[in-house]
């Protein structure tokens, strides 16, 4: 089957105009301002976006969507609101302004809010790659959906597919306060997915595969998506239970950065401050093994969670937040850091309409030494996890389980499929004994290699 690329002459999916957006912000900082604010923000976002999804060889959805939406936060001495809203007439923003003030006027005193200093905003932003024009219409990814959709089909046992598209998607954002702080930023997303269902005499499975990328250079073709989504799904037919017992599992990159997300969420400085997080005591403390690293870097062309500054305007730097297995910061907006007392950090989250919240920026777990199929030799007799259903944290302690499907490990070798098992344990207990692999792959904000983590209690029959 020969490759689909969406030919040079289809009519590009071009990013919005960000002036007209940087216009609305501003007049609605200044409006605000005028109308009895202390201090104001407001963003503007627009998003185009076409979709097509197949079934059976047709053509089933066809999806092509504007938006613009626009957010508003007042603050009037310690008392915030915000608004979020969709109607960008000059009707529609005295609406916004008059709700958002009166709505702080209301609202109770948060001693920790506010915008950053002027002192403490980037002077400088440096440019970073998040846009290329999509040669896509609707012609071109029913196209695509469709060959990508033969690809699952065509591998034998595959019966049909439970959803198969392609889209494209192109955006605009800006950001204006009253402190001199403005940004504008716009991003390109091409995506694929497809969900292939295997059956046999005996049962019947299903499994996926996806990909997205900013620049369609860079995107899998759909034969490969569909193909691997196909095989996937034969290789869960006739799964079995595992015995249960504490046993080395490998988790696959597909799932192994749900560990680095959880992390985050404890480091994240408004959990610090409320006194909620497993790790509210171990700043600077060794909590990964010796060599491991985890790396933020939020000036990575055409990475999906680039961003020269935070939503507060505060730059934005690569840093490592585990170095050497050593915690080195917490994730801070300006509020938290007041709270904590401690320095901004970079990375406060931006929310149309509300306060600031906490995020990073592309942060991915450092590769290791050995491929997947070294992590199972090491692993011997054990699980596969390729597959998670509904995690449960528990914030406070670090304890952590989660259904899950997979293969057995038998001898160091992918056995055969495995479902209905529960893997369980204490984050802080996992962290320290990760082993990364050496399959990493940057294809979100977040990424991990394959882990591997021996004796992983495992429930089964």
């Amino acid at each position: 089957m020969t490759s689909t690329a969406p030919r040079d002459d289809r009519p590009a999916l071009s990013a919005p105009d960000t002036q007209p957006l940087l216009e609305v912000s501003r007049q609605l900082v200044e409006r605000a301002l005028k109308a009895g604010a202390d201090q104001a923000e407001a963003g503007v976002a627009e998003s185009r976006a076409v979709e097509a999804g197949v079934l059976d060889g047709k053509l089933e959805t066809v999806e092509r969507s504007e938006a613009r939406d626009g957010g508003l936060r007042v603050l009037i001495g310690k008392r915030q609101a915000g608004v979020a809203f969709s109607d960008l007439s000059d009707a529609g923003l005295d609406l916004a302004i008059e709700r958002a003030i009166a709505m702080a006027k209301a609202a109770p005193e948060d001693p920790y809010c506010g915008l950053v200093d002027a002192d403490q905003i980037t002077q400088t932003q440096p440019h970073i790659e998040t846009y290329a024009p999509l040669a896509l219409d609707e012609a071109a990814l029913e196209t695509i959906a469709l060959d990508m959709e033969a690809a699952a089909r065509g591998v034998e046992g595959v019966v049909t597919t439970a959803g198969c598209g392609a889209s494209g998607t192109t955006s605009a954002s800006v950001f204006v306060a009253s402190n001199g702080f403005e940004r504008t930023r716009i991003g390109s997303r091409a995506g694929l997915g497809v969900a292939a269902v295997a059956k046999n005499d005996t049962s019947m499975e299903r499994d996926y595969d996806s990909h997205q990328s900013r620049r369609l250079i860079t995107l899998k073709s759909p034969q490969e998506i569909g193909l691997s989504a196909g095989e996937r799904a034969i290789a869960k037919l006739d799964s079995d239970k595992l015995d249960s017992g504490k046993m080395p599992v490998v988790f696959d990159k597909r799932v192994s950065s749900t560990f680095i997300s959880s992390l985050l969420g404890a480091i994240s400085g408004p959990s610090i401050a409320r006194g909620t997080s497993f790790l509210r005591d171990q700043m600077g403390e060794r909590i990964f093994a010796e060599g491991i690293d985890i790396i933020e870097d939020p000036l990575r062309d055409w990475s999906f969670g680039a961003r020269a500054a935070d939503g507060e305007g505060v730059a934005c730097r690569p840093r490592a937040l585990i170095e050497d297995g050593v915690l080195t910061t917490w994730l801070l907006n300006a509020a938290s850091a007041r709270q904590l007392g401690l320095e901004l950090t970079g990375h406060a989250s931006r929310n149309l309409g509300g306060p600031p919240g906490v995020t990073s920026s592309n942060v991915h777990l450092a590769e290791g030494e050995l491929d997947l199929a070294g992590l199972m030799k090491a692993a011997g007799n054990g699980l596969l996890v390729t597959e998670m259903f509904g995690p449960s944290l528990n914030a406070n302690t670090g304890d952590w389980s989660v259904g899950v499907a997979g293969f057995r490990i038998a001898e160091g070798e992918r056995a055969g499929p495995v479902s209905e098992v529960t893997v369980a344990g204490n984050l802080k207990d996992f962290f320290a004994r990760m082993v990364p692999g050496a399959d990493l792959e940057f294809e979100g904000s977040i990424n991990a290699p394959s882990v591997l983590i021996d004796e992983v209690s495992v429930g089964g029959r």
